[in-house]
């Protein structure tokens, strides 16, 4: 399967957004638990803004979320073995 950037940004944005609900964090609670500001967060949630996180900030927030870093660019409705 392949995916194209947009694709891929927006299934990560989605996902950041959905487990940033998910563990009742505003978008600032999140920023200041990354040490990020947060500018930078909503910036990364909004599908319309071409801002994407790093390798390394999707581990970080990975681990804020208590999940595997692979869990953030899962589709909806997709499964994992």
């Amino acid at each position: 399967m392949s995916y194209s950037r947009e694709k891929l940004a927006n299934i990560i944005k989605k996902n950041i957004r959905k487990y940033r609900k998910e563990s009742n964090y505003t978008s600032k609670e999140l920023a200041d638990k990354l040490n990020l500001t947060h500018g930078y967060i909503r910036d990364v949630e909004c599908l319309s803004r071409d801002k994407i996180p790093n390798v390394i900030t999707l581990g970080k927030i990975a681990s804020v979320f208590n999940i595997e870093i692979k869990e953030l660019f899962r589709e909806e409705g997709e499964k994992y073995e």
